[in-house]
């Protein structure tokens, strides 16, 4: 099945979530320059790459909640489907959290604040093997003639081998 909403042929959401995931990510490498080297200025960075992930995560979930209303019920893509948005939406709300336990001073933010971010990564690395597994091994919003319930990836090729 293909993506509903495109832009020059390619799937919006597709393009739009390298933002979200690159600048959450950057912000955690910023947060730990901040916590190894007692870097101010690291601080001041980290909050402000949470701040853009969070509008580029804004931005890019509702093409992917389009994209997911699309396919079939009771298919493996859309439980993989849900995972994945339901995942990111704890993501943003983590990030989210952090964002605003840092907001009066970035440099002296509890630790609580780095806990929600590296957590946020974390589950962010799932959605993200998540969202491959959507477009790579079941052809969400890419191919016409997506195996929806093709098994999981750790499984093996996507058809089993066939018994002769």
């Amino acid at each position: 099945m293909e993506s509903r909403v495109k832009l020059f042929g390619h799937p919006l959401h597709q393009m739009l979530i390298v933002f979200p995931l690159g600048l959450l990510a950057t912000s955690v490498v910023f947060d730990l320059i901040h916590l190894l080297g007692d870097s101010a200025s690291a601080a001041t960075v980290a909050h402000a790459l949470i701040a853009a992930g969070l509008v580029g995560g804004l931005l890019a979930a509702p093409w992917g909640f389009i994209d997911w209303l699309a396919i079939p019920r009771g298919t493996r893509a859309k439980a993989v489907g849900a995972m994945h948005g339901g995942g990111n939406v704890l993501v943003l709300l983590l990030f989210a959290g952090s964002w605003w336990l840092r907001l009066d001073a970035p440099a002296q933010a509890a630790a609580v604040a780095y806990v929600l971010s590296f957590c946020g990564a974390g589950i962010a690395l799932v959605t993200a093997w998540l969202g491959g597994e959507l477009v790579d091994r079941l052809g969400v919003g890419v191919s016409p003639h997506a195996n929806l319930n093709a098994r999981n990836s750790l499984a093996g090729p996507a058809e089993p081998p066939s018994a002769h």
